[in-house]
């Protein structure tokens, strides 16, 4: 045991023979894919499905071959898998503030609901050219055959603001002003030629009074539609401050003509004007930049016809029911009738706050989808934010209904059934709107134009207490209505 070390042949002395180095136990070292799971954590933990995992593994050059020797699992999409088990989920917010396109301000939406409200001046300037004895639904003179035009073309204009609007979303605002071109002058022939349906030849004064009332709300479609708001507004003012004028101080027949003509000329002038480029620019530039065998053919797929019906139903049923709203009284025989007027300037002022609580619910909406994570909490949050955007907008109407009342002349405190019933269409109204940013008009139009029909047949029929039935009617459409959000609220796609 004393004598030397044995030594291979060629070395030297002082060399040693080397020690094999002890293996370390598969159990203590580290997991590979553990490692490979720290290495990728930031992408791995944003993932929303393990297939993008795989499509990153693969674009490093990692084969099948390798990853069964490196990882020990069967392929690209095993490993992903397997990583997107062990990484928690994170989802960083993007750099920078976030884009917000239901960001609108109040001002704009005001002025809309404003310029809604004006053109009720008109009928106080032209109340002596329709003078006469009432009707046979004890309305004054001329106001059916008015009704009639008012609300062919309304529901014409509903739908061709949704055409116009559709063209406008597809980025061809070319093809919107040329539906607006062609769609305005047709619906205010439809205005014309109903009203004259209803009047006949008797009261030619009121069909003429409805066929400027159609020719102005074509006009003011395209200009609305275009966002010409404030040129609206300009060509409305001077007509609005004759008419005020005129509630406290006799003004002559020729000047009150003369007021609602010009009015009337400016706006139609202001809506060609604006619709105008379309004929002027058409065949100019469009097809001359396009290949040779493209030039006979459209390029474009445009908007079904069809998808603008809901729309015009939908404007066809909530008029109806703001024209019982506001002439209830009348159409019931009572001569207390002062209150209906309030009533229809508070319901078309209101639409200004409806439209920017509108979009404040789209914005909320738009941040539920960033800051919750599961369905429940989404439908919870945009449920909470529905609820204060309604509450708002009835507060809103409230307090416009009592403003209007108290400075009506000869108008009626507001009773407990008829601000009910205010409310309850207000909630139809709002809903309604909602159901269509939605894209659940369908579903708002059958609502309101069964509501609508309702309410005309208890006219008809003579069924109950008026205001009693507009209250039923207005509570089961504001139900039903509230039920269909409810049901839409948790939908994500449904809030694109």
């Amino acid at each position: 045991m004393s004598g030397s070390l044995w030594m291979p042949p060629g070395s030297g002395p002082d060399t040693l023979p080397a020690i094999p180095r002890q293996r370390t136990p598969s159990w203590a070292a580290p997991d590979p894919v553990d490692e490979l799971a720290e290495r990728l954590d930031d992408f791995v933990a944003a993932a929303v499905h393990p297939d993008e995992i795989a499509a990153l593994l693969e674009s490093d050059g990692l084969s099948d071959d390798q990853i069964r020797e490196r990882y020990g699992v069967k392929n690209s999409f095993a490993l992903a898998e397997e990583l997107y088990e062990r990484v928690e989920r994170r989802h960083p917010e993007p750099e920078g503030p976030v884009h917000d396109p239901w960001q609108v301000g109040l001002l704009g939406c005001l002025l809309r609901g404003v310029v809604f409200a004006l053109p009720g001046f008109g009928y106080v300037l032209g109340a002596p050219f329709l003078a006469g004895p009432r009707g046979d639904l004890g309305l004054p003179a001329g106001t059916v055959p008015l009704l009639a035009g008012a609300l062919a073309g309304w529901t014409w204009n509903q739908g061709l603001a949704h055409r116009a609007y559709s063209w406008l979303g597809l980025g061809d605002r070319p093809a919107a002003r040329r539906s607006l071109l062609t769609g305005a002058p047709l619906g205010a022939l439809l205005g014309a030629l109903v009203a004259l349906a209803v009047a006949g030849t008797e009261d030619l004064s009121a069909v003429a009074f409805a066929a400027g009332q159609s020719a102005y709300l074509g006009a003011a479609t395209a200009l609305l539609v275009m966002g010409r708001e404030r040129a609206l507004l300009a060509a409305l003012l001077p007509m609005a401050a004759g008419a005020a004028f005129a509630l406290v101080h006799p003004v002559p027949e020729v000047a009150r003509l003369v007021l609602l003509l010009g009015s009337l000329a400016v706006v139609v002038v202001l809506g060609l004007f604006e619709v105008a480029p379309a004929v002027l620019t058409q065949g100019r530039g469009e097809l001359r930049d396009q290949p040779r065998w493209r030039r006979r053919r459209q390029s474009t797929m445009g908007p079904r016809l069809t998808a603008s019906l809901p729309y015009a139903l939908f404007g066809l049923g909530t008029g109806v029911l703001v024209v019982y709203a506001s002439l209830g009284d009348v159409l019931t025989g009572e001569e207390n009738s002062a209150i209906a007027a309030p009533a229809a300037v508070a319901l078309t002022l209101s639409m200004g706050p409806a439209e920017s609580l509108l979009y404040r619910f789209r914005s909320g909406s738009l941040a539920a989808l960033r800051s919750t994570s599961t369905p429940k909490a989404f439908w919870r949050t945009t449920a909470r934010t529905v609820v204060q955007c309604l509450t708002a907008y009835l507060v809103s109407l409230l307090v416009l209904s009592v403003l209007t009342s108290a400075l009506w002349p000869h108008a009626q405190s507001l009773g407990g059934i008829r601000l009910a019933g205010l409310l309850l269409l207000g909630v139809v109204l709002w809903t309604g709107l909602l159901l269509q940013s939605f894209g659940a008009v369908a579903g708002a139009a059958t609502v309101c134009c069964a509501a609508a029909l309702a309410q005309t047949l208890a006219l008809v029929t003579h069924t109950g207490d008026p205001h009693r039935v507009g209250l039923i009617v207005y509570g089961t459409a504001a139900a039903t209505l509230a039920a269909l959000v409810c049901a839409l609220l948790g939908r994500a796609t449904a809030h694109r």
